[in-house]
């Protein structure tokens, strides 16, 4: 609030126009995956680093459980079950899903939460706004190496701004 006006001073980002930035980028991500041949979304790797596939779980294991763990209360895991999911076409609709589950539970978070201290997934302390931006940060970080991947492997990634 304003002391001089006794107003409330807006956010530079609107909780919508947050959920719209991130939304964005889980776009780009999920074209990078769909731009991985299957063989090599599993199986190439460049340095030891991990497959896509392998990062991809990863990034699916944070988002959607990171923010209803927000909305519940219930602290979520890391850990999820890709037993059944053998083809990129299913990633790409566990992304799909996820990416509905985010906007769902959005609407479910107050503004006033975003301030709220919290310990992610039952070991990261910071606050709701905090873990967000680690959520979106981490999925950014990964997608680049995605980039990597796929620039080895001779294929032109999505442009970076194309969300």
């Amino acid at each position: 609030m304003s002391q001089a006006t006794n107003t409330l001073t807006p956010p530079v980002l609107s909780k919508d126009d947050l959920l719209e930035h991130w939304q964005g980028h889980r776009s780009l991500t999920r074209k990078v995956i769909a731009a991985f041949p299957e063989n090599e979304f599993f199986n190439f790797s460049i340095g030891g680093m991990r497959t896509f596939s392998e990062i991809t779980k990863e990034l699916l294991g944070i988002a959607a459980p990171g923010i209803e763990e927000i909305v519940t209360g219930k602290t979520a895991s890391f850990q999820r079950d890709f037993g059944t999911h053998t083809s990129k076409e299913d990633f790409l609709k566990l992304w799909d899903k996820d990416s509905e589950k985010i906007s769902s539970l959005w609407t479910q978070i107050p503004e006033e939460r975003f301030q709220e201290r919290i310990k992610a997934f039952g070991q990261y302390e910071g606050t709701v706004i905090s873990s967000i931006q680690y959520y979106m940060d981490n999925e950014i970080h990964h997608r680049a190496q995605g980039y990597v991947y796929l620039r080895a492997l001779g294929i032109e990634p999505p442009h970076f701004y194309d969300r």
